[in-house]
C-alpha cells in the first residue's frame, strides 16, 4: 500500500481491492476452481469400463476415475429425470420443490425461481455460467435456465423423445418439434440429433474457451443416452455393444475433447471435473429399432423408473487436483444433494441459514460417516438406505407407473447383497419397523409439501 495515500482513502482502496481479490480467490490466496458437470442421461451403472462394462471402451472416463475419485454407492435422487436434476442443482430432495412427476412439452410448471440453485451459488462467488445440454426443468420462459443462476444456455429444454414421430403410432403428429435453443432462440428444429453430442461439445470448448481467464461453472447434460439413440457417423459400428455402446463411447471421447482443451489452456490444474447420471439405464430394448443392445446397471437390479438400486445408484466419478484426486475408490455412499455444499465449502460460499440443504460436504465426510437417503416414486416415499440396509416398501400398482411391482416390504443388506436378492424383512422386522419411523420422520421433518408441479 502507498503509505502516502489518507488514510480515508487507503482504506477505500483496500476495500476495493479486497472485493477484487475475494471474488476470484480463496481464503488461501489460491484462485479458485474451475468446476464442470458432465450430467449423463439414462447411463447405466455399469455401461462404463471402470464400472466393469467388457463390451463398452471409456479409455477417458477411466482416466479420469484413475487419477480421481470413483464413487461405487452414489445415488441420484429420483429414478427419473426432471426431480433427478432438480436434486442436484438445489442440494435438497425435488419433493420439497413440488417437483416429482416429469415435464412434457404441455406441462405448465417448473422448477420455482425462488428456489437457490448451483448455478447462483457459482454466480454469487463471480464465476461464469453456462448450462450446455438438456434443461428439463420447465420449459416455459419463466423457468428457463437464465432465471435460474446462468449466463448462458444451448441445449433442449426437455427430452429427446418428446414431440419425436413414434413408430409404433404411425399416425402420431406432434403439437411441436423438438427444438434446439441458443439461449430464447431456436436455432435447428427438427434437432438433428445425430451430431448433438458433437455440437454440445464444442460450445462446452469454446465456453472454457473464452472463460479461461476468470473462473466458470459449466453445467454440461448430455442428450444421451436417452432413447431415441443417435451418434454420429464418426462413431456408428464401433463398439461391441451396438448403437448403444457407440453413444457412450462418443460421450466418453466428448470427455477427452474437453480434457485436452483445459490442457491446451493450461486449465488441467485448476478445474473440477464431475461426471455422472440423472439415474440408472432403462435396460430395455430400444423402441426405436435397436433390439440388439440397451444399458446396463450390471450388477445391480432394477432399472430407470424405479427405487431398486439399478434405477438410483449411478456411476459418479470426481478428478480435481487437491480435492479429488489420487485414484481412490470411494465405498462410502454419497447423493446429488452432496455436490451443492461441496461446491460451497471448496468455493468459500457462506450458504444462508434459511437455505435448508439435504446434502452434506463430501470432502468433510468420514468413511465410517452412516447416512439416510430417501428416495420417491412420483409422489411416494418409497424407500430408504441406512448405512449398509435399504428398505424398499411394497409398491404392487402399475397403474402409478411402476414398471416391476413387488407385494411386499423389502429390506437388503447393501454390502452383503448389493444386487438385492435375498429379502430380510421376515428376519429382521425390527430393523424394518425401526426404518419406516425414520421415513415417517423424515416425511414430517419436511412438511408441508408445496403441490407438485405439473
Amino acid at each position: 500500500m502507498n503509505h502516502n495515500i489518507p488514510f480515508y482513502k487507503a482504506g477505500a482502496v483496500f476495500f476495493f481491492l479486497l472485493l477484487t481479490a475475494t471474488a476470484f480467490a480463496q481464503p488461501n490466496g489460491e484462485q479458485r476452481p474451475n468446476v464442470i458437470f458432465i450430467y449423463a442421461d439414462d447411463l447405466g451403472y455399469g455401461d462404463l469400463s471402470c464400472y466393469g462394462a467388457d463390451s463398452i471402451h471409456t479409455p477417458h472416463l477411466d482416466e479420469l476415475a484413475a487419477k480421481g475419485v470413483r464413487y461405487t454407492d452414489f445415488y441420484s435422487t429420483s429414478p427419473i429425470c426432471s426431480p433427478s436434476r432438480a436434486g442436484l442443482l438445489t442440494g435438497q430432495y425435488p419433493i420439497r420443490n413440488g417437483i416429482g412427476p416429469v415435464f412434457f412439452p404441455w406441462s405448465k410448471g417448473g422448477l420455482d425461481t425462488a428456489t437457490f440453485t448451483m448455478a447462483e451459488l457459482f454466480k454469487a462467488q463471480g464465476y461464469a455460467t453456462a448450462c450446455i445440454g438438456k434443461w428439463h426443468l420447465g420449459h416455459q420462459p419463466q423457468y428457463h435456465p437464465s432465471q435460474h443462476g446462468f449466463d448462458y444456455f444451448f441445449g433442449l429444454r426437455y427430452s429427446n423423445d418428446m414431440d419425436w414421430p413414434r413408430p409404433w403410432k404411425p399416425n402420431y403428429k406432434p403439437k411441436q418439434l423438438l427444438a434446439l435453443y441458443r439461449d430464447t432462440t431456436i436455432i435447428d428444429q427438427p434437432v438433428h440429433q445425430p451430431t448433438l453430442t458433437q455440437r454440445y461439445t464444442a460450445e462446452a470448448i469454446q465456453f472454457v474457451a473464452k472463460h479461461q481467464e476468470e473462473p466458470f461453472f459449466l453445467y454440461w447434460p448430455h442428450t444421451f443416452p436417452h432413447e431415441p439413440l443417435f451418434v454420429s457417423a464418426e462413431f456408428e459400428g464401433t463398439s461391441k455393444y451396438g448403437l448403444y455402446g457407440d453413444v457412450v463411447q462418443e460421450l466418453d471421447n466428448s470427455v477427452g475433447e474437453l480434457l485436452k482443451a483445459l490442457e491446451d489452456f493450461g486449465l488441467s490444474d485448476n478445474t473440477i471435473i464431475v461426471f455422472s447420471s440423472d439415474n440408472g439405464a432403462r435396460q430395455v430394448p430400444q423402441r426405436w429399432g435397436n433390439k440388439e443392445a440397451c444399458g446396463s446397471n450390471a450388477p445391480l437390479r432394477g432399472r430407470k423408473q424405479t427405487t431398486f438400486e439399478g434405477g438410483i445408484r449411478v456411476p459418479a466419478i470426481a478428478y480435481g487436483k487437491g480435492y479429488f484426486e489420487g485414484g481412490e475408490v470411494v465405498t462410502m455412499p454419497g447423493i446429488m444433494c452432496d455436490w451443492l455444499p461441496t461446491f460451497a465449502a471448496i468455493t468459500g460460499y457462506t450458504l444462508p441459514r434459511e437455505i435448508k440443504l439435504n446434502g452434506t460436504d463430501l470432502l468433510k465426510l468420514k468413511p465410517t460417516t452412516e447416512r439416510d437417503f430417501f428416495f420417491y416414486r412420483i409422489d411416494q416415499l418409497n424407500a430408504i438406505r441406512s448405512g449398509p440396509w435399504k428398505l424398499k416398501l411394497a409398491n404392487p400398482d402399475r397403474a402409478r407407473g411402476e414398471p416391476m411391482p413387488h407385494e411386499e416390504d423389502l429390506l437388503f443388506n447393501l454390502v452383503q447383497d448389493p444386487g438385492e436378492q435375498r429379502n430380510l424383512a421376515d428376519r429382521y422386522p425390527d430393523r424394518v419397523a425401526g426404518l419406516k419411523a425414520r421415513m415417517a420422520a423424515f416425511e414430517a421433518s419436511i412438511a408441508p409439501l408445496p403441490p407438485l408441479q405439473k
